[in-house]
């Protein structure tokens, strides 16, 4: 009996290479170990991360202070569960692919079907392609993990109209594995001038840090969904946030009368 050939992997390609970070695999992981470089490494791991979405421009600072306690390896993650608001296309629910690997110009990444089939069968949960094709949100994240972590598989969930119990139980599936990250993508506020959204992205640090999600929606995070989530889940075990970093577009590479505020947090059992 002859074999069957094996089936073709499927490969959800980069869509934001060369827009919101460098395509050309060299510039890209020095512009990353340049970032992670820029960042004290006194900051420490911990169970999931809050990281933003945005060009490395103007957010990559920020993301680094998420990603940098990475680096000390204390944490034998195996796999990546991160979950990103839905930009492009409306989704209802928390929307899987059908992809065998997210690709980035720093290579493949394996999707990790074992991990997804604990979820799949959820109702909230559902699979659509579509949502994933031009989604930023997720991909933007993809070469900081490929840079900081030796080899992981990926869960990747981009979350649209679903509540804070219906992404808390998505989370919670994987919370306490040792072998998983958690991480959330969000933006903080937009389009505000520098001095407003100083004020308001400090209160929606404020708010995160003491776990108050009811409070927090679009006008504060533009991933106020998946993180509504963790922090719901966060207040359900009685974990802590720390925030690891706070500042906009006006800091980084933009103008100060129309801001996008950014947010790097950590959260753990302690």
């Amino acid at each position: 009996m002859l074999n069957r050939p094996e089936k073709q992997p499927r490969v959800r390609h980069a869509a934001v290479a060369g827009l919101f970070y460098p395509a050309e695999a060299a510039i890209l992981r020095q512009t990353i170990e340049r970032l992670l470089q820029d960042v004290s490494k006194d900051i420490p791991c911990h169970d999931a991360l809050i990281a933003p979405h945005a060009g490395y421009i103007y957010s990559g600072i920020t993301a680094a202070h998420a990603y940098v306690g990475l680096l000390k390896g204390e944490q034998n993650i195996k796999r990546v569960i991160l979950l990103g608001p839905a930009h492009r296309v409306y989704t209802r629910g928390l929307a899987l692919s059908t992809a065998t690997y997210f690709e980035t110009p720093l290579g493949g990444i394996e999707i990790d079907r074992d991990a997804i089939e604990l979820i799949k069968d959820l109702p909230q949960v559902i699979v659509s392609d579509q949502a994933h094709a031009q989604e930023h949100s997720l991909e933007v994240h993809l070469p900081f993990l490929q840079c900081v972590l030796k080899t992981f598989k990926l869960v990747p969930l981009v979350v649209g109209e679903a509540s804070a119990d219906e992404v808390m139980e998505v989370i919670e599936t994987y919370w306490g594995d040792a072998d998983s990250l958690i991480i959330v993508s969000t933006d903080l506020s937009h389009y505000h001038d520098y001095e407003t959204a100083r004020r308001l992205d400090k209160e929606t640090s404020r708010l995160i840090e003491t776990l108050q999600y009811e409070a927090i929606g679009p006008e504060q995070a533009c991933g106020c969904r998946p993180l509504n989530g963790l922090l719901h889940l966060a207040r359900e075990k009685d974990l802590t946030v720390h925030t690891l970093d706070l500042r906009n577009s006006g800091d980084t590479a933009g103008t100060k009368d129309r801001v996008v505020g950014y947010g790097a947090y950590g959260i753990c059992a302690h």
